[in-house]
């Protein structure tokens, strides 16, 4: 039975068939127009303009909902900056009058003292260590000889392992561009440091670790489940 809304049927003079019929057109009627009136910019196809005053939320919280009340919980170890036993230095505050009488005041009439300690990273600068392989000549024989260099110094300028673990794992792992990795490490270290030096420095890594990755894959290749 296909229904029109201007048109108001009779009831008295339809059949229990035909009343049946209107009561399936009226229902399919109401979900399609309870279906447009839900209609919004996030489920359809309309513009976001259209939603006025009742545009939805794009965030929505996917999370159950529990008897907890938010943050912590208790028992939760939390990672609150607390003062530690053996500070790296200590910085030491007397007063130098008497505000009592104004009297002067020295450390040694110190009674004791309240304390606060403030975490801070050291100034990031670059230590230059120079390498001497210095010569001695024997009396014995008249033998000049020369002391090596550790197998890791290699030219007469470098930069050394700590500062190309950071550049490689900035690059990596943080996944650092080598031009801002370049800028970060001028900025921060002061250090003008080449984008080729950069990418020379994480192929010679990736060659050391060659023998790891192989092994990690055969123990993957034979582990019983994988991924």
């Amino acid at each position: 039975m296909k229904l029109r809304m201007a048109e108001r049927p009779d009831l008295s003079k339809l059949s229990s068939d035909e009343k049946d019929a209107l009561i399936v057109a009226l229902l399919e009627r109401i979900e399609e127009l309870e279906r447009r009136v839900g209609l919004n910019s996030a489920n359809s196809g309309k513009p976001p303009s259209s939603d006025g005053y009742k545009k939805p939320s794009r965030v929505t919280n996917q999370r159950e909902k529990t008897d907890r009340k938010s943050g912590g919980q208790a028992g939760h170890e939390g990672t609150t900056l607390r003062q530690v036993a053996t500070p790296d230095k200590e910085i030491e505050y007397f007063p130098a009058v008497c505000t009592g009488c104004g009297g002067a005041l020295s450390r040694e009439q110190a009674t004791g003292h309240q304390k606060r300690q403030v975490f801070d990273l050291p100034q990031a600068r670059v230590e230059v260590r120079e390498h001497r392989a210095h010569s001695c000549w024997c009396q014995a024989c008249g033998t000049e000889t020369q002391a090596a260099f550790p197998a890791e110094v290699r030219a007469a300028a470098q930069y050394g392992a700590t500062g190309e673990a950071v550049v490689v794992y900035l690059q990596a792992w943080q996944l650092i561009p080598e031009d801002r990795l370049a800028e970060l490490m001028g900025d921060v270290f002061g250090v003008e440091m080449a984008t080729s030096t950069i990418a020379a420095m994480g192929h010679r890594k990736a060659q050391e670790l060659a023998g790891l990755a192989e092994h990690i894959e055969q123990q993957v290749k034979h582990a019983a489940v994988k991924h």
